[in-house]
């Protein structure tokens, strides 16, 4: 009786599964590669040691040169063999040892080995297998020598790969198809010539030459618009019979509907009509990807997505597993958009709530969530909690994510939805599915306030059990923020106080933080907060001791109930005014003197990157000479030079320096870009200029300025530049004088002056007599946004409360037509040169959303700003955008300042943007 393979043990629980190339080693298998030279060949055992060594090179093994080639010219010896199995495998080592593939599959130690003897052997080899009458050789002759071709040798084989793609036998067309797609991307001249070869061939009866030939064809014209919509109007009037190649020409039309920027008389209403005639077709891939099609259509209307909504309801009730999922998956994303349009389909998904297939089950409740009316959602509630327990956390995050978005949409039902959060947040669960409850319990505490003392209450239930020490830390900091300003503060208190007893370092740390917040915004608690803290002063740990000894000083160690003082609340708790970039860098230039540190002296603007460093490296800059090292060396770097010239050094401090703008084009006979730096009185423009001609010495460079389009300013001071020799960066300067802290815009021409003197290459030597000329430059404009610093604030909520809110101006603004919602934030920040600040729940970097992200297909937005306003005014911004139907966004401006005449020039700037 046969022993089996491999005997296995019931106590591994199957641990070790079978598996045909365990331990096989490559000294031996280069051993049986010996059977090549065989006078008799084995086809069989041949083909054997043929899958040894493609799976030896596949792991990673590195053959030595010799290795590599003795193993090349024995399999080269099988070539003799007729049979067909065994052709085939050496088509595919031939592949792997080919000359242009050594080095990526062979190892790093080889680069070629006999690479001429190699391609004689090879090509000569497979030039005749390409002429052979089998038609199976001929198919993979072809495929291996375009994989090893040249463009010499395939300008030699063209004439037959062009007579193969005409070919009869579909196997050897869609060959010389499928090469000359992988072709096209390394000789494209060659490959654009077969046109009507490749046009014939999608005439082809045969479903997969009409599939890649489709597809060669489309790549070859695909940068000609023109060519591309000739092609899809040719093959949308019914000559594509393969479902493989319908599918691509739905894609392809889909494409030239896009471009066609949805006006009918382009002719994007036929291709529109084509789309909806597939949905009629017999292949349920080609009916599918037609649905698809329509419902990603730029500006699609009920009426055009009803059709395709009919057809993937049809799919949900599919005995094909594939086909639900596609459909309900197609849906979702429907939901997003048009929500309404996938109401008619909720009965057929709630019967896949139950769906063997988890993935289709949470795709289907995750759409039910998205197009459900506030009355379904305590039976949808019902469903979910069965299904749940049956899921990955993969699937439960997205289930999470769904439900805080439905409570958004319906925020009565907070109470039911807020109970199932809690609920599965006692249950098992990994990290990231604990942090995506978390996360959704605190944005519906901070978006709905009667949800704020049941969600604080089941946030502190939590940590009573937390594993997870990150939650525990980021949950009490949000406690601190928000426990403080509830109906009864003192009964978050115990929670708390019980991370200190049960908890390791970190979280012990935090909870003293939290208590202290208590302490300093609740009055009446600051005595039991006082008494828990000296307790904390005998703790284990350096960092819990310490800042229950600072808290303690800091708030008045006698805990009387008295009110804390508001600069102690912004020392400890609030924002540092300054980005942490800029006060690292600041830190790191600062050399210990005896005067201190001064924070004041840290920029408060976040710097893009300056130009010099986007630049190739090793090519010089029209600028500062040295590139700045960081965000607070560039302003430093500015101040100094500007404080260093006579001229500008009675201007007071340098409020804002913009990004380089450039003036002039690349590679053009000068580099000109420049700099405006704003003060409270004047602006003074630094010209950066570089020559690049090696034959010429500019002197007494200096630029004119023409302001008459810039009433506001007027022209005070300049510097010019004695010399600039080639290549070698130097600046000039134009002041300007303007109303004292008044946002003053205008247009300037600038025009570049200087003495052009003859320079011999050769020595070096300029002439002594030159010539006067002059260079048009680039207009330059100073905008709004040049007197607003980009400050982001740590906490835009608690910032925005701390604000007067007298100084609040609102008002609402049409925007016109948008192409979405993304392009109109854009538009509106880049007008007031703010921050985007970060919708902040936690105060937790990986809580934080950027506001100025605008979620796909969304129709309503809102983004929050922040800045300091020329005259060192603080200003934060809270903008809602909202589009209709035909595209038209409004907008709803809130302007929070120290000044409320600030509040007003941020809204006329608006409404003259």
């Amino acid at each position: 009786m046969a022993q089996p393979l491999v005997k296995k043990d019931d106590d591994r629980d199957d641990e070790a599964d079978y598996h045909p190339f365990l331990g096989i080693e490559k000294g031996a298998v280069l051993q049986e590669a010996r059977v090549f030279n065989d006078p008799q060949l084995d086809a069989r055992r041949c083909s054997q040691v043929i899958t040894k060594l493609l799976y030896l090179l596949n792991q990673g093994e590195s053959f030595t040169k010799i290795e590599a080639t003795e193993v090349f010219f024995a399999v080269t010896k099988l070539f003799q063999s007729r049979d067909i199995g065994l052709r085939r495998m050496v088509y595919l080592m031939i592949k792997e040892l080919s000359p242009s593939a050594d080095e990526v599959q062979i190892g790093t130690d080889i680069s070629y080995i006999a690479s001429n003897i190699k391609v004689i052997i090879v090509t000569s080899s497979l030039m005749k297998d390409m002429n052979s009458k089998t038609d199976m050789y001929r198919a993979n002759a072809i495929r291996v020598l375009c994989r090893i071709t040249d463009g010499t040798l395939l300008t030699q084989i063209e004439r037959y790969l062009k007579q193969a793609i005409v070919d009869k036998n579909p196997v050897v067309a869609s060959a010389a198809l499928v090469s000359g797609i992988h072709l096209l991307q390394t000789n494209p001249e060659i490959v654009k010539r077969w046109s009507n070869e490749v046009q014939e061939a999608v005439q082809s009866r045969a479903a997969l030459v009409q599939f890649h030939a489709l597809a060669l064809l489309h790549q070859i014209r695909q940068n000609d618009r023109l060519a591309v919509s000739k092609l899809v109007t040719s093959l949308t009037r019914g000559t594509v019979r393969s479902p493989l190649a319908q599918c691509l020409l739905i894609r392809y039309t889909s494409q030239v509907i896009r471009e066609s920027g949805g006006n009918t008389q382009t002719g994007d209403r036929p291709f529109y009509d084509y789309l909806e005639s597939c949905l009629r077709h017999k292949a349920e891939m080609v009916i599918f990807e037609a649905a698809k099609a329509i419902t990603e259509l730029s500006g699609v209307t009920n009426r055009e997505l009803t059709p395709a909504i009919t057809v993937l309801q049809l799919f949900l009730s599919s005995s094909k597993p594939v086909l639900r999922f596609a459909a309900v998956r197609t849906l979702n994303k429907v939901a997003m958009t048009h929500p309404m349009a996938v109401t008619n389909c909720n009965i057929d998904m709630e019967s896949l709530i139950s769906d063997p297939n988890r993935s289709i089950a949470t795709l289907a409740i995750t759409t039910l969530l998205k197009t459900g009316n506030e009355s379904s959602v305590d039976r949808l509630m019902k469903q979910i909690t069965n299904f749940m327990s049956d899921i990955a956390d993969e699937f439960k995050i997205v289930v999470v994510e769904a439900i805080r978005s439905l409570c958004l949409k319906f925020p009565l039902k907070y109470r039911s939805l807020m109970n199932f959060l809690s609920n599965i947040l006692r249950e098992e669960g990994g990290f990231e599915y604990k942090k995506a409850i978390v996360d959704s319990i605190v944005i519906l505490i901070s978006d709905i306030p009667d949800a704020k003392e049941s969600g604080l209450l089941h946030l502190c239930e939590f940590i009573e059990d937390c594993e997870f020490t990150y939650l525990s830390t980021q949950i009490l900091h949000f406690l601190g923020i928000e426990g403080p300003k509830t109906s009864d503060p003192s009964k978050y208190i115990r929670y708390i106080y019980n991370r200190v007893h049960l908890e390791n370092a970190t979280v012990r740390a935090s909870a003293v933080s939290t208590l202290a917040k208590f302490g300093a915004l609740v009055d009446s608690l600051k005595p039991r907060i006082f008494i828990l803290l000296r307790r904390c002063l005998f703790d284990s740990d350096d960092e819990v001791r310490d800042r229950a000894t600072l808290y303690l000083n800091t708030l008045g160690g006698d805990g009387s109930v008295v009110e804390t003082d508001n600069d102690v609340k912004d020392f400890l708790f609030g924002s540092l005014g300054v980005p942490l970039v800029n006060l690292e860098t600041s830190l790191k230039n600062y050399e210990p003197s005896e005067e201190p540190f001064d924070i004041s002296s840290v920029p408060k603007e976040i710097k893009s990157q300056p130009l010099a460093e986007k630049k190739a490296p090793g090519k010089k800059q029209p600028g500062l000479g040295s590139s700045p090292s960081g965000p607070g060396s560039t302003v430093d770097a500015y101040d100094k030079l500007l404080s260093s010239i006579p001229e500008f050094s009675n201007f007071g401090r340098l409020f804002k320096s913009s990004p380089p703008v450039e003036l002039t084009e690349a590679e053009t006979e000068y580099a000109v870009n420049v700099v405006k730096h704003i003060f409270d009185s004047h602006v003074v423009f630094q010209y950066n200029c570089t020559n690049t001609i090696p034959e010429q010495l500019l002197e007494n460079v200096t630029v004119v300025v023409d302001a008459s389009e810039a009433e506001d300013f007027s022209a005070v001071a300049s510097k010019l530049l004695r010399s600039l020799p080639y290549d070698t960066p130097g600046q000039t300067f134009v002041a300007f004088e303007k109303p004292e802290g008044v946002p003053a815009v205008g247009k300037f021409s600038n025009m570049l002056r200087f003495i052009v003197k003859e320079v011999d290459t050769s020595t070096g030597e300029a002439e002594e007599d030159g010539v006067e000329d002059e260079y048009q430059l680039e207009d330059l404009e100073v905008v709004a946004s040049d007197y607003m610093l980009k400050v982001p604030v740590s906490n835009f909520r608690n910032a925005w409360e701390s604000m007067d809110p007298e100084s609040e101006q609102v008002d609402e603004y049409g925007l016109g037509p948008r192409e979405s919602l993304t392009e109109a934030v854009s538009a509106v920040i880049n007008l007031l040169g703010m921050q985007p600040c970060e919708i902040d729940y936690y105060s937790g970097q990986d809580y934080r959303k950027g506001s100025e992200v605008v979620p796909n297909n969304s129709r309503s937005h809102t983004c929050l700003l922040s800045g300091v306003y020329i005259g060192n005014v603080k200003v934060l911004v809270r903008l809602s955008f909202g589009m209709d139907s035909s595209r038209e966004v409004a907008m709803k401006l809130a302007v929070r300042s120290d000044d409320v005449s600030v509040s007003s020039a941020i809204h006329d700037i608006v409404a003259s943007g």
